[in-house]
Protein backbone atom coordinates (compact mmCIF):
# COMPACT_ATOMS: atom_id res chain seq x y z
CA UNK A 1 0.00 0.00 0.00
CA UNK A 2 1.31 3.54 -0.90
CA UNK A 3 1.46 6.28 1.08
CA UNK A 4 -0.99 7.83 -0.62
CA UNK A 5 -3.38 4.93 0.15
CA UNK A 6 -6.67 5.97 2.39
CA UNK A 7 -5.83 4.99 6.20
CA UNK A 8 -7.94 3.00 8.20
CA UNK A 9 -8.26 2.73 11.51
CA UNK A 10 -10.94 3.15 14.05
CA UNK A 11 -12.86 6.86 13.98
CA UNK A 12 -16.53 8.28 14.57
CA UNK A 13 -17.58 7.17 10.88
CA UNK A 14 -16.20 4.20 9.70
CA UNK A 15 -16.41 5.20 6.18
CA UNK A 16 -13.91 8.06 6.48
CA UNK A 17 -10.64 7.78 4.76
CA UNK A 18 -7.56 9.95 4.70
CA UNK A 19 -4.71 9.83 2.60
CA UNK A 20 -2.03 12.69 2.34
CA UNK A 21 -2.16 14.83 -0.98
CA UNK A 22 -0.85 17.51 -2.27
CA UNK A 23 1.01 18.17 0.81
CA UNK A 24 -1.85 18.00 3.54
CA UNK A 25 -4.35 15.53 4.15
CA UNK A 26 -7.00 14.52 2.46
CA UNK A 27 -10.12 13.67 4.07
CA UNK A 28 -13.37 12.24 2.41
CA UNK A 29 -16.13 10.99 4.18
CA UNK A 30 -18.32 7.97 3.49
CA UNK A 31 -20.64 10.39 1.51
CA UNK A 32 -18.27 10.69 -0.83
CA UNK A 33 -17.25 14.56 0.29
CA UNK A 34 -13.85 15.46 -0.01
CA UNK A 35 -11.93 17.83 1.71
CA UNK A 36 -7.95 18.85 1.92
CA UNK A 37 -6.49 19.84 4.98
CA UNK A 38 -3.67 22.46 5.09
CA UNK A 39 -0.48 21.44 6.85
CA UNK A 40 -0.04 23.86 9.41
CA UNK A 41 -3.80 23.81 9.88
CA UNK A 42 -3.68 20.34 10.68
CA UNK A 43 0.05 20.47 12.79
CA UNK A 44 -0.84 22.87 15.13
CA UNK A 45 -4.17 21.75 15.95
CA UNK A 46 -2.83 17.67 16.61
CA UNK A 47 -4.61 15.89 19.57
CA UNK A 48 -0.66 15.35 20.49
CA UNK A 49 0.51 16.00 24.24
CA UNK A 50 3.57 17.59 22.29
CA UNK A 51 1.30 20.17 20.49
CA UNK A 52 -1.94 20.58 22.83
CA UNK A 53 -2.06 20.03 26.87
CA UNK A 54 -4.00 16.99 27.23
CA UNK A 55 -5.94 18.99 30.09
CA UNK A 56 -6.47 22.18 29.17
CA UNK A 57 -6.82 21.22 24.90
CA UNK A 58 -4.54 24.74 24.77
CA UNK A 59 -1.70 24.88 22.68
CA UNK A 60 2.16 24.54 23.81
CA UNK A 61 3.85 25.24 20.85
CA UNK A 62 4.50 28.33 19.70
CA UNK A 63 2.57 27.93 16.14
CA UNK A 64 4.05 31.24 14.33
CA UNK A 65 7.45 29.73 14.51
CA UNK A 66 6.41 26.55 12.54
CA UNK A 67 7.61 26.72 8.71
CA UNK A 68 5.38 28.50 6.09
CA UNK A 69 6.39 25.95 4.00
CA UNK A 70 5.47 22.83 5.94
CA UNK A 71 4.25 19.92 3.98
CA UNK A 72 2.68 16.53 5.10
CA UNK A 73 5.23 13.84 3.39
CA UNK A 74 3.22 10.78 4.50
CA UNK A 75 0.36 9.07 5.86
CA UNK A 76 0.92 5.48 6.76
CA UNK A 77 -2.04 2.56 7.07
CA UNK A 78 -2.12 2.64 10.85
CA UNK A 79 -2.07 6.54 10.98
CA UNK A 80 0.96 7.48 11.01
CA UNK A 81 1.68 11.13 9.87
CA UNK A 82 4.68 12.60 8.57
CA UNK A 83 5.60 16.33 8.59
CA UNK A 84 8.23 18.04 6.78
CA UNK A 85 10.13 19.32 9.43
CA UNK A 86 10.53 16.02 11.13
CA UNK A 87 7.56 15.95 13.15
CA UNK A 88 5.70 12.68 13.24
CA UNK A 89 2.57 11.67 14.73
CA UNK A 90 0.18 8.80 15.27
CA UNK A 91 -3.78 10.15 14.42
CA UNK A 92 -5.77 8.93 17.21
CA UNK A 93 -9.16 7.18 17.38
CA UNK A 94 -12.34 9.51 16.59
CA UNK A 95 -9.59 12.15 15.23
CA UNK A 96 -12.73 13.41 13.75
CA UNK A 97 -14.05 14.56 16.67
CA UNK A 98 -10.63 16.17 17.46
CA UNK A 99 -9.99 17.90 14.51
CA UNK A 100 -13.47 18.93 13.98
CA UNK A 101 -14.79 19.33 17.55
CA UNK A 102 -18.72 19.37 17.29
CA UNK A 103 -20.22 22.98 17.62
CA UNK A 104 -22.87 23.62 21.12
CA UNK A 105 -24.44 26.22 18.78
CA UNK A 106 -28.02 25.78 18.47
CA UNK A 107 -29.65 26.93 15.00
CA UNK A 108 -32.46 29.60 16.18
CA UNK A 109 -35.82 28.91 15.40
CA UNK A 110 -37.65 31.73 14.17
CA UNK A 111 -41.23 32.81 15.16
CA UNK A 112 -43.92 35.60 14.76
CA UNK A 113 -46.88 36.27 17.25
CA UNK A 114 -48.94 33.22 16.90
CA UNK A 115 -45.84 30.98 18.44
CA UNK A 116 -46.64 29.17 21.56
CA UNK A 117 -43.94 29.00 23.89
CA UNK A 118 -42.75 25.69 26.03
CA UNK A 119 -44.31 25.21 28.89
CA UNK A 120 -41.80 26.82 31.54
CA UNK A 121 -39.59 25.01 33.50
CA UNK A 122 -39.41 24.13 37.21
CA UNK A 123 -37.06 26.26 39.35
CA UNK A 124 -37.20 23.61 42.21
CA UNK A 125 -36.40 20.56 39.66
CA UNK A 126 -33.63 22.67 38.48
CA UNK A 127 -32.18 23.34 42.49
CA UNK A 128 -32.67 19.97 42.99
CA UNK A 129 -30.17 18.62 41.01
CA UNK A 130 -27.67 21.66 41.80
CA UNK A 131 -28.40 20.88 45.75
CA UNK A 132 -27.10 17.52 45.41
CA UNK A 133 -23.93 18.05 43.48
CA UNK A 134 -25.06 16.30 40.12
CA UNK A 135 -23.38 17.74 37.46
CA UNK A 136 -25.87 17.16 35.32
CA UNK A 137 -29.12 19.39 35.53
CA UNK A 138 -31.73 18.27 32.80
CA UNK A 139 -34.28 21.23 33.84
CA UNK A 140 -31.61 23.67 33.56
CA UNK A 141 -29.97 22.36 30.00
CA UNK A 142 -33.33 22.17 28.91
CA UNK A 143 -34.26 25.78 29.90
CA UNK A 144 -31.06 27.11 27.99
CA UNK A 145 -31.67 24.96 25.14
CA UNK A 146 -35.19 26.67 24.90
CA UNK A 147 -33.39 29.84 25.31
CA UNK A 148 -30.69 29.35 22.81
CA UNK A 149 -33.42 28.29 20.05
CA UNK A 150 -36.07 30.39 20.46
CA UNK A 151 -34.17 33.47 22.19
CA UNK A 152 -36.21 33.73 25.06
CA UNK A 153 -37.54 31.03 27.99
CA UNK A 154 -39.76 31.18 31.34
CA UNK A 155 -39.03 29.24 34.55
CA UNK A 156 -41.53 28.84 36.95
CA UNK A 157 -41.59 28.87 40.93
CA UNK A 158 -38.97 31.23 41.35
CA UNK A 159 -39.06 32.85 45.01
CA UNK A 160 -41.19 35.99 44.56
CA UNK A 161 -38.85 37.84 46.79
CA UNK A 162 -36.37 40.87 46.04
CA UNK A 163 -33.06 38.28 45.58
CA UNK A 164 -34.95 35.64 43.72
CA UNK A 165 -33.46 36.20 40.68
CA UNK A 166 -29.94 35.51 42.58
CA UNK A 167 -30.98 32.30 43.21
CA UNK A 168 -32.12 31.25 39.97
CA UNK A 169 -29.28 33.23 38.38
CA UNK A 170 -26.45 31.08 40.15
CA UNK A 171 -27.37 27.92 38.52
CA UNK A 172 -25.92 29.29 35.46
CA UNK A 173 -23.17 32.23 36.60
CA UNK A 174 -22.45 35.74 37.53
CA UNK A 175 -24.54 38.82 37.10
CA UNK A 176 -23.34 41.89 34.82
CA UNK A 177 -22.75 44.44 36.85
CA UNK A 178 -23.64 48.15 35.55
CA UNK A 179 -23.93 51.48 36.79
CA UNK A 180 -27.29 51.09 38.33
CA UNK A 181 -25.98 47.47 40.15
CA UNK A 182 -26.56 44.34 39.97
CA UNK A 183 -29.85 43.50 40.38
CA UNK A 184 -32.51 46.11 40.01
CA UNK A 185 -36.64 47.05 39.94
CA UNK A 186 -38.66 47.65 37.18
CA UNK A 187 -41.68 49.45 39.14
CA UNK A 188 -43.16 53.03 38.69
CA UNK A 189 -41.83 55.38 41.40
CA UNK A 190 -42.32 58.98 41.64
CA UNK A 191 -39.46 61.45 39.65
CA UNK A 192 -38.57 58.40 37.48
CA UNK A 193 -35.09 58.90 36.03
CA UNK A 194 -36.40 56.24 32.85
CA UNK A 195 -39.47 55.78 30.98
CA UNK A 196 -38.94 52.02 32.46
CA UNK A 197 -40.11 53.15 35.77
CA UNK A 198 -43.22 54.78 35.04
CA UNK A 199 -46.83 52.99 34.04
CA UNK A 200 -46.63 53.88 30.83
CA UNK A 201 -46.18 51.18 27.68
CA UNK A 202 -42.68 50.81 26.16
CA UNK A 203 -42.49 50.48 22.76
CA UNK A 204 -39.91 47.27 21.66
CA UNK A 205 -36.64 48.07 22.29
CA UNK A 206 -33.30 46.39 23.37
CA UNK A 207 -31.73 46.74 26.13
CA UNK A 208 -28.57 49.23 27.02
CA UNK A 209 -27.13 48.88 23.28
CA UNK A 210 -25.45 52.47 24.40
CA UNK A 211 -22.64 49.45 26.41
CA UNK A 212 -19.99 48.07 25.06
CA UNK A 213 -20.29 45.24 24.85
CA UNK A 214 -24.18 45.10 25.11
CA UNK A 215 -25.40 42.75 27.97
CA UNK A 216 -26.48 39.85 26.44
CA UNK A 217 -29.15 38.62 28.32
CA UNK A 218 -31.70 40.10 30.89
CA UNK A 219 -33.74 38.54 33.42
CA UNK A 220 -36.89 39.74 34.35
CA UNK A 221 -38.36 38.11 37.48
CA UNK A 222 -42.36 38.82 38.52
CA UNK A 223 -42.64 40.00 42.37
CA UNK A 224 -46.22 41.22 41.85
CA UNK A 225 -48.03 41.92 38.41
CA UNK A 226 -51.96 42.35 39.31
CA UNK A 227 -52.46 45.66 37.76
CA UNK A 228 -54.69 46.20 34.99
CA UNK A 229 -52.58 45.91 31.95
CA UNK A 230 -48.84 45.27 31.98
CA UNK A 231 -48.03 42.35 29.66
CA UNK A 232 -45.02 41.85 28.40
CA UNK A 233 -44.44 42.10 24.56
CA UNK A 234 -41.42 40.38 22.46
CA UNK A 235 -40.64 40.52 18.99
CA UNK A 236 -38.14 37.97 17.47
CA UNK A 237 -35.59 40.30 15.65
CA UNK A 238 -34.23 38.08 13.90
CA UNK A 239 -37.22 37.15 12.07
CA UNK A 240 -37.84 40.97 11.63
CA UNK A 241 -34.66 40.73 10.05
CA UNK A 242 -34.86 37.98 7.56
CA UNK A 243 -38.35 39.04 6.54
CA UNK A 244 -37.12 42.77 5.95
CA UNK A 245 -34.15 41.51 3.64
CA UNK A 246 -36.85 39.53 1.53
CA UNK A 247 -39.75 42.13 1.16
CA UNK A 248 -36.94 45.15 0.89
CA UNK A 249 -33.40 44.23 0.69
CA UNK A 250 -32.42 48.19 0.45
CA UNK A 251 -33.70 48.44 3.73
CA UNK A 252 -32.17 45.78 5.11
CA UNK A 253 -29.07 46.75 3.46
CA UNK A 254 -29.32 50.12 4.65
CA UNK A 255 -29.73 48.79 8.15
CA UNK A 256 -27.04 46.47 7.88
CA UNK A 257 -24.55 49.48 7.28
CA UNK A 258 -25.07 52.72 8.70
CA UNK A 259 -23.27 53.17 12.08
CA UNK A 260 -26.05 54.52 14.80
CA UNK A 261 -24.81 56.52 17.96
CA UNK A 262 -26.44 55.07 20.93
CA UNK A 263 -26.08 57.27 24.00
CA UNK A 264 -26.95 57.14 27.59
CA UNK A 265 -26.28 60.21 30.08
CA UNK A 266 -27.50 61.45 33.46
CA UNK A 267 -25.80 63.52 36.31
CA UNK A 268 -22.86 60.87 36.76
CA UNK A 269 -22.47 58.38 33.70
CA UNK A 270 -21.91 58.92 30.20
CA UNK A 271 -22.11 56.22 27.78
CA UNK A 272 -21.62 55.59 23.94
CA UNK A 273 -21.72 52.63 21.80
CA UNK A 274 -21.88 52.81 17.63
CA UNK A 275 -23.05 50.11 15.81
CA UNK A 276 -25.78 49.51 13.24
CA UNK A 277 -29.42 48.32 14.05
CA UNK A 278 -28.72 45.09 12.09
CA UNK A 279 -25.33 43.40 12.67
CA UNK A 280 -24.54 40.18 10.33
CA UNK A 281 -21.53 37.90 10.24
CA UNK A 282 -19.53 37.53 7.40
CA UNK A 283 -21.25 35.21 5.78
CA UNK A 284 -24.53 37.59 6.35
CA UNK A 285 -26.38 35.88 9.08
CA UNK A 286 -28.15 38.21 11.50
CA UNK A 287 -26.62 38.06 14.83
CA UNK A 288 -28.05 41.28 16.36
CA UNK A 289 -30.91 43.36 16.03
CA UNK A 290 -30.82 46.76 17.62
CA UNK A 291 -33.56 48.88 18.24
CA UNK A 292 -34.26 51.48 21.35
CA UNK A 293 -35.89 54.98 19.96
CA UNK A 294 -35.10 56.67 23.36
CA UNK A 295 -31.42 56.16 22.88
CA UNK A 296 -30.32 56.34 19.09
CA UNK A 297 -29.16 59.24 17.21
CA UNK A 298 -27.99 59.38 13.26
CA UNK A 299 -25.31 61.18 12.22
CA UNK A 300 -25.81 64.41 10.68
CA UNK A 301 -25.12 62.69 7.06
CA UNK A 302 -26.21 63.57 3.55
CA UNK A 303 -29.71 64.35 2.94
CA UNK A 304 -29.85 61.53 0.59
CA UNK A 305 -28.14 58.56 3.16
CA UNK A 306 -30.87 60.20 6.01
CA UNK A 307 -33.53 59.90 3.43
CA UNK A 308 -32.53 55.90 2.54
CA UNK A 309 -31.95 55.51 6.47
CA UNK A 310 -35.09 57.25 7.97
CA UNK A 311 -37.36 54.98 5.58
CA UNK A 312 -35.20 51.95 6.33
CA UNK A 313 -36.08 52.53 9.88
CA UNK A 314 -39.85 52.99 9.57
CA UNK A 315 -39.90 49.60 7.37
CA UNK A 316 -38.18 47.87 10.76
CA UNK A 317 -40.86 49.57 12.91
CA UNK A 318 -43.44 48.44 11.02
CA UNK A 319 -42.68 45.10 11.63
CA UNK A 320 -42.19 45.61 15.03
CA UNK A 321 -44.55 47.76 15.82
CA UNK A 322 -47.42 46.20 19.28
CA UNK A 323 -49.84 46.02 16.37
CA UNK A 324 -47.74 44.40 14.25
CA UNK A 325 -48.19 40.06 13.85
CA UNK A 326 -44.68 39.26 15.09
CA UNK A 327 -46.00 40.46 18.35
CA UNK A 328 -45.89 37.43 21.07
CA UNK A 329 -47.86 38.60 23.83
CA UNK A 330 -48.38 37.47 27.41
CA UNK A 331 -48.59 38.45 31.28
CA UNK A 332 -46.17 37.16 34.05
CA UNK A 333 -47.29 35.54 37.36
CA UNK A 334 -45.46 35.65 40.29
CA UNK A 335 -42.82 33.67 40.75
CA UNK A 336 -42.01 33.40 37.16
CA UNK A 337 -38.85 35.08 35.40
CA UNK A 338 -38.71 35.19 31.72
CA UNK A 339 -34.62 35.02 30.40
CA UNK A 340 -34.37 36.83 27.06
CA UNK A 341 -31.35 37.27 24.07
CA UNK A 342 -30.77 40.68 24.32
CA UNK A 343 -29.29 40.64 20.96
CA UNK A 344 -32.07 38.83 19.59
CA UNK A 345 -35.67 39.78 20.96
CA UNK A 346 -37.27 43.23 20.96
CA UNK A 347 -39.19 43.58 24.22
CA UNK A 348 -41.97 46.12 25.50
CA UNK A 349 -44.72 46.19 27.73
CA UNK A 350 -48.39 47.25 27.64
CA UNK A 351 -49.16 50.21 29.87
CA UNK A 352 -50.49 49.64 33.48
CA UNK A 353 -52.87 51.36 35.73
CA UNK A 354 -51.55 52.05 39.12
CA UNK A 355 -55.21 52.33 40.63
CA UNK A 356 -55.87 48.52 39.99
CA UNK A 357 -52.96 47.27 41.47
CA UNK A 358 -49.26 46.85 41.36
CA UNK A 359 -46.06 45.58 38.62
CA UNK A 360 -43.08 45.23 40.26
CA UNK A 361 -40.51 43.12 38.57
CA UNK A 362 -36.89 42.50 39.53
CA UNK A 363 -34.49 42.69 36.69
CA UNK A 364 -30.38 41.98 35.87
CA UNK A 365 -28.27 41.12 33.35
CA UNK A 366 -25.65 38.19 32.60
CA UNK A 367 -23.03 38.16 29.37
CA UNK A 368 -22.94 35.96 26.78
CA UNK A 369 -20.20 33.92 27.04
CA UNK A 370 -21.49 33.18 30.71
CA UNK A 371 -24.74 31.34 29.08
CA UNK A 372 -22.86 29.83 26.22
CA UNK A 373 -20.78 27.84 28.80
CA UNK A 374 -23.18 26.85 31.09
CA UNK A 375 -25.15 25.67 27.95
CA UNK A 376 -22.11 24.04 26.49
CA UNK A 377 -20.92 22.10 30.07
CA UNK A 378 -24.42 20.45 30.53
CA UNK A 379 -24.85 18.98 27.26
CA UNK A 380 -21.54 17.57 27.07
Amino acid sequence: MSADSAIAFPVSDAGTCFRADAGGLRVTLSDGRSRLLHPLWLRERLPDPRVLDPVTGQRLIEAADLPTDLALLSATPDGILRFSDGFETRLPDRCQDALFPPSPDITPVLWDGGFVPPEPVDFQAMQACNVTGMRANPPLALFLTHLARHGFAIVRNVPATMDGALDFARLIGPIRTTNWGGLADVRAIANAYDLTMTPRHLEPHSDNPYRNPTPGYILLHCLTNDATGGESTLVDGFQAAEHLRVTDPDAFETLATTDILFRYRDDNTLLEHHAPLIACDRSGRVRQVRYSNRTEMIYALPAVRLDRYYRARRALWTLIRPESPLTLRFKLAPGELLMMDNYRLLHGRAGYRLETGSRHMRQCYMDRDIVFSRRAGLNE
